[in-house]
């Protein structure tokens, strides 16, 4: 089983072949298949390691759907000083696809 360490929008995700995961917002369209930049790449014993990258090494993700993430509360408050603030979150996210890994 082979899998491969990637970086999409930011952050760094542990992917095999098949796998659906959610990256932080995407600008690219739904239905459009796109290159992740692939730190490293392992399969059964054998582990290669970019630095950054690893070099000939491709990883194809088509991109499913965008969307939002459920709200985040975020509420301040001081006590005894009448002060109290709310505000709401949504991220935002895509969903992708993860086909090859060579």
């Amino acid at each position: 089983m082979s899998f491969a360490i990637v970086r999409a929008g930011g952050k760094q995700f542990r992917v095999e072949e098949g796998a659906t995961l959610r990256v932080p917002l995407l600008k690219e369209d739904v239905g459009t298949s796109m290159e992740l930049e692939v730190l490293a790449t392992g399969a059964d014993k054998k582990t290669k390691l970019g630095s950054p990258l690893v070099a000939g090494a491709k990883v194809t993700a088509k991109i499913l759907d965008h969307g939002r993430a459920s709200k985040i509360v975020v509420f301040k408050k001081k006590r005894r000083k009448h002060y109290k603030r709310t505000k709401g979150h949504r991220q935002g996210f895509t969903t992708l696809k993860i086909e090859t890994i060579g």
